[in-house]
């Protein structure tokens, strides 16, 4: 699996050659203007991270959904590199977002729970002890960047804590509707909660924080700048416009797991204004010069869509869970149309923005990630990692119990943590996990469970402690 190839590659060991001929055809592709633009600013591209809030594996056009309308996306990943195998360090949203911002796992900086969450005391298990907010001794990529001559933006969702550590209080210049809430407090059409003065009654909070975000692009077309364009969408509420909502109706069919007219056409307008990013870079002539990341901070609800082939979504140590769609582009320097099946993990951005910016690394800061700009550039094949870990000692509001994973290769262990039960899968050959090896491979899944043991005292991770108070009712201890 650990290969990189093109939309059209079969033979994986075609994959560098494909590369090549790719990065060619992308450096054509765009003007000799922008071309010189790229030479004269390639230590310091721009960078564009678009985060989708909830949005699966499968919600996209490129990654497999016949449902959802995504041309923009879909176009996105032609114009750069669509990885198979990117996971979200947290099956919920403000672990991973924190990890996004510095380089580390969840587990290690406490913060494993959607914060201002809270699992309640009826459990068999209570809350692991957790953070509250963003570390401020933590160096955030917006400071690491803005610190080397970058202007930078948060646009959008924060949700790492009250005000006292709001995006500005972590390095960014800019901070527009960033706030303690993780959701649209107030709904998607305007006006809301959300700090957004002047909104026009009835305007689409996705479209206006896309205006914004345009705006802060406009401004600082001629530097460098990072812009974190940080949607709710496709966050509950699901809200749609009603006119897109009537078209999506026309077009369910039975016999499709994805059905929700609503939900997609939310998927159809975080789509379009992705599209707006895009042509915007292409209007200004700075594309062959910006870096855009899309990424979504864990796996689809399952109340609004489908993560089929994944099993389980948003909350559960399951694929549904964790594996997102990316998709990062740089025409002319990411080749056009690759796809890649290296696993990589959302602690690794920060020093993959690092490296592509020509920035010097900060080890001490992003431990847990490993750039894959080698991978972006056609360096590589693969990272100098084979393990991957989540840790989240908690019960989510979508049915899944405290657990914790690790893949390593192809395999992926899940322990339970209600009552110790571990649970092994071969990815390449079982990507459904329906097949559990733990009773076939005991020597393997004892190798796996202790890695895992390790690595959550290696990094202090903190454990639910059993509830005194607690009462068994019928239910059960697993997540069968």
């Amino acid at each position: 699996m650990n290969r990189i190839k093109s939309h059209t590659s079969i033979e994986a060991r075609r994959g560098v050659a494909t590369l090549v001929i790719a990065a060619a055809v992308g450096l054509m592709s765009i003007t000799a203007g922008e071309r010189a633009n790229a030479a004269q600013t390639a230590e310091k591209p721009n960078i564009v991270f678009i985060l989708a809030d909830d949005l699966g594996w499968a919600d996209l056009g490129c990654q497999g959904s016949t449902f959802y309308r995504t041309p923009n996306l879909d176009r996105l990943a032609k114009r750069g590199m669509r990885f198979t195998s990117a996971y979200a360090a947290s099956s919920v949203c403000s672990p991973t977002r924190a990890s996004i911002m510095t380089g580390k796992y969840p587990a290690r900086l406490d913060l494993t729970l959607w914060l201002e969450g809270t699992s309640g005391t009826k459990r068999k298990l209570l809350d692991a002890p957790h953070a509250k907010h963003l570390p401020l001794e933590d160096t955030t990529i917006a400071e690491a960047l803005k610190e080397s001559g970058y202007t930078t933006a948060a646009v959008g969702k924060w949700h790492l804590g009250p005000e006292p550590y709001y995006p500005e209080k972590h390095g960014f210049d800019l901070n527009v509707a960033g706030t303690r809430f993780g959701w649209p407090v107030g709904g998607y059409f305007l006006p809301n909660r959300m700090n957004l003065p002047g909104a026009r009654k009835g305007e689409y909070l996705t479209d206006r924080l896309t205006d914004e975000g345009l705006k802060f692009i406009e401004r600082h077309k001629d530097e460098p700048f990072f812009l974190y364009q940080s949607y709710h969408s496709v966050h509950t509420p699901i809200q749609g416009k009603p006119e897109l909502v009537e078209r999506y109706r026309k077009l369910i069919k039975d016999d499709c797991p994805q059905n929700n007219a609503t939900y997609a056409a939310m998927v159809h307008s975080l789509d379009e204004n992705v599209g707006r990013i895009i042509d915007k870079l292409d209007e200004l002539k700075i594309a062959g010069r910006t870096v855009v990341f899309f990424f979504s901070d864990n796996g689809g609800f399952l109340g609004a869509t489908s993560n089929v082939p994944l099993r389980k979504g948003k909350g559960y140590s399951y694929e549904g869970g964790h594996r997102e769609p990316l998709i990062v582009s740089c025409p002319g320097r990411v080749p056009a149309g690759s796809v890649c099946d290296v696993p990589v993990v959302s602690t690794d951005f920060y020093p993959t923005m690092l490296e592509m910016a020509g920035l010097a690394a900060k080890p001490k800061q992003h431990v847990d990630g490993v750039s894959f700009a080698q991978l972006l550039l056609g360096r590589g094949e693969k990272l100098d990692r084979e393990d991957i870990y989540w840790h989240y000692p908690h019960y989510s509001p979508q049915g899944g119990t405290p657990s914790g994973a690790i893949r390593s290769g192809n395999y992926k262990l899940i322990e339970f943590f209600e009552d110790g039960r571990v649970e092994l899968y071969d990815l390449e050959k079982d990507l459904s996990e329906k097949n559990d090896l733990s009773p076939k491979m005991p020597e393997r899944t004892r190798q796996l469970h202790e890695k895992l043991k390790a690595w959550r005292k290696e990094v202090d991770a903190k454990m639910p402690p059993v509830n005194p108070g607690y009462k068994a009712k019928g239910q059960g201890a697993g997540e069968k």
